[in-house]
């Protein structure tokens, strides 16, 4: 085929990362079989089944995605983990590339595509010259949806928040207009932590399991401080009574990051203020003999209330407050 594309068909190539599909070509002036034509001559190349490539060698990343949403058709949007990898809310790509249409397309399994469906109108933006892609609250609750656990979900807000893709408030304005939503009152209860400056499980565990379930004072969340000239953010410090809690939940603590914390706690003490640190076991095991140990630092610097048991199984034996 030697004749130029014409203009719009050119325009459309240009958006779309030098990808079109046949359902696309009258709007285009471009039949199907002159695109049959071009991939026949070795100038364009086949991606999916009805959409092509207006060039031949391997297909960049972005051209990839749009061959998957055209694939599928017309009202089709990224989402799920693709969704996520492009806005930079997970930190790995797709394995497969996730796309959402509406409830009532029927489609058949496509190789290398998770074809997801809604019955909602789909919120989506299209930005970057990438396909139309679900909005980052949508790909939060969707992720959310299908996670294994809450631990999960808790990682997922709290990544959501801290990365500023949206905020625990329009998660849960997003979170009205779901008739179905998995965890939906744990969510909506944690979101209050995660906007008060929760950021990761192990912190949202401790707020609940230990501090909240055993009545101790609230805590400031990530609380700024300075050492050395920088700031530095504190998980949990109850300010009043000077006293910081630290969370890592990691299994092995480097040394440099173990000596660099050993600094800031020597630091926070020679200013009166004492630090205590608790890994996974101590919250998720141990929480009540934590929150007794939280507890009775506190009592020492002046709290008047006094720990509160957990529930019938709580280990917490006698009462921890002012004497």
């Amino acid at each position: 085929m030697g004749k130029q594309l014409p203009d719009r068909c050119v325009r459309l190539l240009t958006r779309q990362r030098g990808v079109i599909a046949t359902w696309q070509a009258p709007a285009a002036g471009i039949s199907g079989v002159e695109m049959l034509d071009l991939m026949h001559a070795g100038r364009w190349r086949r991606l999916h089944y009805g959409v092509y490539a207006a060039f031949t060698g391997q297909p960049p990343r972005e051209a990839i995605l749009w061959a998957a949403a055209l694939r599928v058709g017309p009202q089709s949007i990224l989402s799920h983990e693709t969704a996520a990898e492009l806005d930079g809310l997970v930190d790995r790509r797709s394995r497969l590339i996730h796309v959402t249409v509406p409830e009532l397309r029927h489609r058949q399994p496509i190789a290398g595509l998770v074809v997801h469906r809604s019955s909602l109108a789909i919120a989506f933006r299209q930005i970057d010259g990438l396909p139309p892609r679900a909005m980052p609250e949508e790909t939060v609750l969707d992720l959310a949806q299908a996670a294994t656990s809450f631990d999960d979900v808790i990682a997922l807000l709290a990544r959501a928040s801290q990365r500023h893709l949206v905020t625990p408030y329009q998660l849960s304005d997003t979170m009205q207009l779901r008739g179905r939503l998995r965890w939906r009152a744990e969510i909506a209860h944690a979101l209050g932590d995660v906007a008060a400056g929760v950021h990761s499980p192990l912190e949202y565990r401790y707020v609940r399991d230990v501090e909240r379930a055993h009545g101790l004072p609230e805590a400031n969340r990530q609380a700024r401080a300075s050492h050395n000239g920088h700031d530095i953010f504190r998980d949990a410090l109850y300010r009043r009574y000077r006293l910081i809690v630290e969370l890592d939940g990691r299994a092995n603590h480097p040394d440099e990051q173990r000596w660099s914390d050993q600094r800031r706690d020597n630091a926070a003490a020679v200013e009166g203020v004492i630090t205590l640190r608790y890994g996974w076991a101590d919250v998720t095991e141990r929480a009540c003999e934590t929150a007794r140990e939280v507890g009775t630092a506190l009592a020492g610097r002046g709290w008047r209330g006094s720990l509160r048991r957990c529930g019938p199984a709580c280990r917490i034996q006698g009462e921890v407050g002012p004497e």
